[in-house]
């Protein structure tokens, strides 16, 4: 990265050079200073701090003194900054700036993607309270370092501001104790008062997205956790904005084409809380509890019924909090920022995928002609951040909804999909315990779940006629039982969506 120089100067900026604005953010301060090389030349001021100075302009930049020396300033490039008001936009940097953020669900997969393009692009934001859930402040601030500041998602910032990095997240960053599924969302009461009066935007991010969850789980981070969030948003006295992100499917098995809008109450919230956590002694039936309830109401699994009876909580509670609610679709890889490809755990496709890869699954229940609808993390968070831009500084309190989808504008045909699957694994295969490359057939897809569940055995029976003589141990027999029965499962809870005929 290209280091530059400031030394003192004394001939004021042209106007067309397109500076904005300095902001001092030191006392210790030196007569004027100017910019040159790759940014932008000539930029002055009489009075500018030779220790840490942010420059907003053409691009950001940070100053601060290299070896210690008074008369010179180290300038390091950030991101490309356009004022997005005067060039058409809406202003989505000059929001974030010196806003103080709430986040939960902080440490999971889209939360990280939010905090990063956040920092990088809004380097002045004000503060980013972390949730964690963590026994202690120590232990919320290890899971801080390990689950963020030192992931591979952020070795962009990394870069960006070398051995100052820590200390820069470590000035943004503020691991807070805390749960969701508590009351005032488990914070410690000093914390709470703080937040409260700090805070600018709450953005809930924290999900269980288990399909078949227990329903007491689900329903406590799902439905319940937005509730009491919004309780504590209530008693924020600058709030801004609360942001929920929720699933383009909680819109249920409804067909053609869904609006942005909220649910109509049709059904008893706290009923269902209520079953949820009586002490009715189901066990392992909460996971069938939770998909029946669902299923009653219209919903095709545990974890999109609760999340919509989340939204319904906070349309009921929020009064005159401002909302928005940003619903994406199947959320996957980062498609460019802050690099492509960045991926955590097993998203909704992954389980199809790899288990194709390693030759264990040769076919899948799809409609071949349906749309799978999937979106990059980072489009989502851009996503968001629009609306944060949109919605943050709104005049009257609403509450906005907005689905993330692609199956409008860039659909992904199943059968397409095979094709490419098909594709990069045969240039790409997968290697077996020995190293040897796993090549695998084009993938069959069935519209039939009798012809699906034929094609399971079948496939079993050629993996029982290619050992030496043709039987299966019984310990083999029952693996590759179970393994039918799994698959089938998961086909099972995946039929849904990959039937799924709605459009947003």
């Amino acid at each position: 990265m290209e280091t530059l120089t400031l030394k003192p100067f004394s001939v004021m900026p042209s106007i067309k050079c397109g500076w904005r604005s300095l902001s001092t953010l030191s006392k210790v301060s030196m007569r004027v200073v100017a910019c040159s090389g790759a940014l932008k030349p000539s930029i002055s001021t009489e009075r500018v701090s030779s220790s840490s100075v942010v420059v907003r302009a053409a691009e950001s930049v940070v100053l601060a003194p290299p070896n210690g020396k008074s008369d010179e300033i180290a300038v390091k490039s950030l991101v490309p900054y356009v004022d997005m008001d005067e060039d058409g936009g809406i202003g989505i940097v000059k929001f974030l700036r010196g806003k103080v953020f709430f986040i939960t669900g902080a440490t999971g997969f889209l939360g990280k993607v939010l905090i990063e393009k956040i920092l990088r692009t809004a380097p002045d934001v004000g503060k980013i309270y972390v949730l964690i859930k963590a026994k202690d402040e120590e232990a919320a601030a290890e899971r801080l370092k390990n689950d963020i500041i030192n992931t591979q998602l952020f070795k962009c910032l990394r870069q960006i501001h070398g051995k100052y990095y820590m200390s820069f997240m470590m000035s943004k960053l503020i691991p807070v104790v805390g749960n969701v599924c508590e009351s005032d969302v488990g914070l410690h009461v000093d914390f709470s008062h703080l937040i409260a009066n700090d805070v600018d935007v709450i953005v809930n991010s924290a999900a269980n997205t288990t399909f078949d969850e227990r329903y007491d789980v689900a329903i406590d981070i799902n439905t319940k956790g937005p509730s009491n969030l919004m309780e504590f948003a209530k008693k924020c006295s600058k709030l801004k904005l609360f942001l929920q992100i929720s699933t383009a499917y909680v819109n249920g098995q409804r067909q053609g084409r869904i609006m942005e809008k909220p649910f109509c109450k049709e059904l008893d919230v706290e009923s269902e809380m209520k079953l949820a956590f009586e002490d009715n002694g189901m066990g392992q039936n909460m996971k069938e509890l939770g998909l029946q309830r669902a299923k009653r109401y219209g919903w095709q699994d545990t974890y999109v019924f609760t999340k919509a009876m989340g939204e319904m909580v906070i349309d009921e509670m929020r009064g005159e909090v401002p909302v928005a609610i940003i619903r994406p679709s199947v959320i996957e890889s980062t498609f460019k920022d802050p690099f492509p490809g960045w991926m955590e755990g097993n998203r909704m496709m992954d389980p199809i995928v790899l288990y194709y890869g390693k030759g264990q699954l040769t076919g899948f229940l799809v409609d071949p002609n349906g749309v799978i609808d999937v979106v990059p993390a980072d489009m989502v968070v851009n996503a968001t951040l629009a609306a944060m831009a949109r919605h943050g500084r709104a005049p009257r309190p609403s509450m906005n909804i907005y689905h993330v989808a692609s199956s409008v504008a860039n659909p992904l045909v199943f059968h397409r999909l095979a094709d490419l699957l098909h594709q990069h694994y045969d240039s790409s295969p997968c290697l077996d315990v020995d190293g040897t490359p796993i090549r695998v057939p084009s993938m069959k897809l069935f519209d039939s779940v009798d012809d699906f569940s034929n094609h399971l055995w079948q496939d079993a029976a050629r993996r029982c006629a290619s050992t030496p003589d043709g039987k299966l141990s019984k310990k083999l027999e029952a693996i590759c039982k179970k393994t039918v029965e799994q698959l089938k499962h998961l086909a099972d809870i995946y039929q849904p969506y990959t039937f799924f005929n709605g459009s947003r």
